[in-house]
């Protein structure tokens, strides 16, 4: 990086500073209109582009472009799945959603099916997933973008980029990022487009790509000659495109994207991040009434057109510029260009822009990553903590005080991002090296289950909790059971054979999730019909049949309506001081702590991304500790802690928030011009998706 690189990188990190000090400083703490969901008063452009920018990470910079170095168009594949998937959500799931009152997905999980099991499950399946594909990939890919920009060993990349997250989240740079998601999205899509235009000027545009492509094969002869490598290289070690690297959907046996497995198998797995993960959910309920959410998803899905023309195609381009070291052909030469044995298609994005952009842009890009990933990192290690605290360890000790809380989510923070460094060396060799892949492989195998119970609970009113539980135990089993065999059994070298099981190298991980999906189903229903039936109050508002039940309100009162809520459809009551909240993280009161027979409070959970509801809620669990009334010595207050005695905290009840049925049916009320240009924006968002499978699959 040049002096000019350096400096914009200096300079974006104080801006960043800066603005999460004033966004600390002029927080409004007492604001009610923030509770949950921004106070519904979002438009559609404006979730629109937030549901776009909270899927799109540095992650998926390196990821998507890696694979598409790697394989050509495939991995594609998954940006025009989603568009077609944030239909479902807006025109199936979000109605359900807001006629049931919810604001979290335990939250509804809960309200459908009654009891804790289920909870607790998701709990545990979110720190999981927390762990193993966001925290680690994050680290990874961060460590990444240091690593191309400045040289740096892989570890120590990583070791800077925690302390970097550790500096500015204690300082306030990172508390408020709802302040300043919205400028690194413009910088990073500006910059993305940016590189987009120049690297297709220099291989000739997209027919140049097409052409390039299928030749950006190494030089075999003079990378032997120039290097001391003790190896012989061999056919096994792929270093050609693959045949149909230029199509999008392949053949049933393709070992990157066979089109049965993904329809059948990555759908689902799809389904429950679109559908059901409480960080794009909640994006959409914070619209103002149904017509914003649908504009939110039809928005959404066609910003995921970008995806493929700013992001994977500038990754096939930079292995048409730097072919000798993205296709490296072998595991020491791979080994000795970007440190994996499995391959380095990983370095496809950062290579290009330290190469393509101009100096200036070039720095300002690579800070602006390593922020976004940074602003991750941050909230993703608040909301583990929370999650770790109140719906696992809670549970466990129920006599926990606020002090003995703060510190075990201290702990496992510590915990977690030790397990999650460790496993970085496992994220290199996976999958042929190819992160993105990686953390698709790993959702497939746990994430069905979670998709077939929110189906399940939206579309049949006979399913009980009983069923949910042991269908969703039943795919967590077998899911865990083949992603533990699958680290066991690791893919040898290029220049190795291949002596794994059958169903390890032959079996695509796509077929499992579609077996995992509807096994969990099958489990399920089988339960649910040998067990008794769900309570009616369950299901009155909780599935899509409920829907067609609810009455609209007349002209008068909806006019009524309007002008009590100010034409937001909320209404303008006070909340209870102890349960104010605001979105996105910036600020959140913990009611803690619980007496010792009474459940906590439900805190939002998820399996994938960073919730809002929870980031820098540990924070503020900090600030509202009690002080224990036991002046013991240390010895005896140990006694205490493991006997639970002496433990005399304040109780503070929370109080529940339910909005009016009236508000409720008003939010879900569509005029007639409106619902028919919503419909019609449907058709052709749909035809659009379909039409970019067909194109880049042909």
């Amino acid at each position: 990086m040049e002096t000019a690189d350096i400096a914009f990188v200096a300079l974006y990190f104080v801006l960043v500073f800066v603005i999460g000090l004033l966004a600390m400083w002029k927080a409004n703490r007492s604001t009610v209109s923030g509770y949950f969901l921004a106070g519904r008063t979002m438009n559609w452009a404006v979730v629109g582009a937030s549901l776009f920018v909270s899927n799109i990470g540095s992650e998926h910079f390196i990821g998507l472009a890696g694979s598409g170095a790697a394989s050509g168009f495939a991995v594609g594949a998954w940006e025009f799945n989603a568009l077609l998937l944030l239909q479902l959500l807006g025109w199936v799931f979000i109605p359900v959603y807001i006629h049931s009152g919810v604001y979290t997905m335990p939250e509804y999980l809960s309200k459908r099916y009654g009891g804790k099991r289920l909870k607790i499950y998701f709990a545990g399946l979110s720190l999981i997933l927390y762990i193993f594909t966001k925290i680690s990939v994050d680290l990874y890919a961060g460590a990444l973008f240091i690593q191309e920009s400045l040289g740096w060993n892989l570890y120590l990349s990583i070791i800077l980029l925690i302390t970097m997250t550790a500096l500015l989240t204690v300082t306030g740079g990172l508390v408020a990022v709802i302040y300043t998601d919205t400028l690194q999205a413009v910088l990073m899509i500006g910059g993305a487009l940016t590189l987009t235009i120049l690297s297709l000027v220099k291989v000739g545009g997209l027919e140049g790509v097409r052409e390039k492509y299928m030749e950006a094969i190494p030089n075999v002869t003079a990378i032997l000659a120039s290097s001391n490598y003790s190896f012989q290289y061999t056919n096994t070690c792929r270093i050609h495109p693959k045949p149909d690297s230029l199509k999008l959907l392949r053949g049933p046996l393709d070992e990157d994207i066979p089109w049965p497995g993904f329809l059948l198998g990555q759908t689902p797995a799809s389904i429950w991040y679109w559908c059901a993960d409480q960080v794009i959910v909640q994006r959409v309920l914070a619209a103002k009434n149904i017509a914003h959410a649908k504009g939110s998803t039809l928005m959404a899905g066609l910003l995921k057109v970008l995806p493929m023309f700013i992001i994977v195609i500038p990754g096939m381009i930079s292995r048409i510029l730097f072919p000798d070291e993205l296709a490296c052909i072998g595991p020491e030469h791979c080994m000795a260009v970007c440190g994996s044995q499995a391959g380095c298609s990983n370095i496809a994005y950062p290579r290009l822009v330290m190469s393509v952009m101009p100096v200036g842009l070039r720095g300002l890009m690579m800070a602006v990553m390593i922020a976004a990933l940074m602003s991750d990192l941050d909230s993703i290690f608040n909301s583990a903590s929370t999650i770790f605290t109140l719906d696992i360890y809670k549970m466990l000790r129920v006599c926990a005080s606020s002090h003995e809380l703060v510190v075990v989510g201290r702990l496992f923070v510590i915990f977690m991002v030790t397990i999650s460094i460790a496993w970085v060396p496992v994220i290199i060799e996976m999958q042929g090296g190819q992160m993105y892949l990686y953390i698709q492989e790993v959702a497939g195998y746990l994430t069905p289950p979670i998709a077939a119970l929110f189906l399940l609970g939206v579309f049949w009113k006979r399913c009980n909790e009983t069923g949910a539980f042991w269908g969703g135990m039943t795919g967590f089993v077998l899911g865990t059971t083949r992603l533990v065999l699958g680290f066991v059994y690791r893919e040898p070298k290029c220049d190795q054979p291949d002596g794994r099981p059958f169903f390890i190298t032959h079996i695509h991980y796509m077929y499992i999730a579609a077996g995992l999906f509807w096994v969990s189903g099958l489990v399920a229903v089988v339960v649910s019909l040998c067990t008794s039936p769900p309570e009616e109050g369950k299901i009155k508002r909780t599935t899509i049949w409920g829907l067609r039940k609810m009455k609209q309100l007349p002209v008068t009162e909806r006019e009524e309506m309007y002008r009590l809520t100010n034409g937001n459809n909320v209404l303008k009551k006070e909340v209870p001081e102890d349960i104010q909240k605001s979105l996105d993280g910036a600020d959140m009161k913990l009611l803690m702590p619980f007496p010792c027979d009474q459940d906590p409070t439900t805190p939002s959970t998820e399996a994938s991304t960073p919730i809002e509801l929870y980031a820098n809620g540990h924070a503020k669990l900090v600030k509202q500790m009690h002080k224990s009334e036991c002046d013991d010595e240390s010895c005896q207050q140990v006694l205490d802690w493991i006997c639970c005695h002496k433990e005399k905290a304040s109780v503070v009840e929370p109080k529940a928030i339910e909005e009016d049925e009236e508000t409720i049916r008003e939010m879900l009320h569509e005029p007639p011009r409106i619902k028919m240009l919503l419909n019609t924006c449907l058709v052709l968002i749909c035809l659009l998706g379909i039409f970019m499978f067909v194109y880049f699959s042909i």
